[in-house]
């Protein structure tokens, strides 16, 4: 693979050694490779995974840092799970571009800053001396369950309900 046109972030980082780890063949997307769809007007995904069963995995990961509860009996506050309704609608274009081959999920990748026994998740990975959890959540899930969060910023959510259901493990998606 060579080098990327856009500037890597870390939770992009992280999951792309994740799947280096667990011997995924994938491809990192940026927005250079986008001409290969010339036509296409879409904002970019961050991955195509190729699992080695069933459909292969679109995968657009959403950073969130999440803060530990202020009353010193760890947890964590809300998992921010919003996104724009932008993203949502070029994400189920591009699942429709690739086919029925693959599924496009969006990959909340949370960054959890304190000790890993205080995490709220039981499957934090390290990567650079951070440690993340990852919960994913296939695009028609979330179009279907998804609520107005800011008309300005043209964002959307779901309920934390909806989403601590309907949300699970990337491992699980392998």
């Amino acid at each position: 693979m060579g080098p990327r046109s856009k500037k890597v972030i870390h939770y992009e980082a992280a999951f792309e050694d994740y799947l280096r780890q667990k011997g995924l063949p994938y491809i990192a997307v940026d927005e250079a490779k986008k001409a290969l769809f010339a036509g296409a007007k879409l904002k970019s995904f961050d991955f195509v995974v190729y699992r080695p069963t069933g459909k292969n995995l679109l995968v657009d990961v959403k950073g969130r840092k999440l803060s530990p509860a202020r009353n010193g009996k760890g947890g964590a506050t809300a998992l921010q799970n919003w996104t724009t309704r932008e993203d949502i609608d070029d994400l189920r274009q591009w699942q429709e571009i690739f086919g029925d081959g693959f599924s496009a999920i969006f990959l909340f990748m949370f960054h959890w800053p304190a000790r890993p026994e205080e995490s709220p998740f039981p499957d934090l990975f390290a990567f650079q001396d951070k440690w993340y959890a990852m919960q994913a959540i296939s695009i028609a899930d979330y179009r279907t369950h998804m609520k107005p969060r800011s008309a300005a910023w043209g964002t959307v959510h779901l309920p934390m309900a909806d989403f601590r259901r309907l949300a699970k493990p990337f491992e699980e998606w392998l």
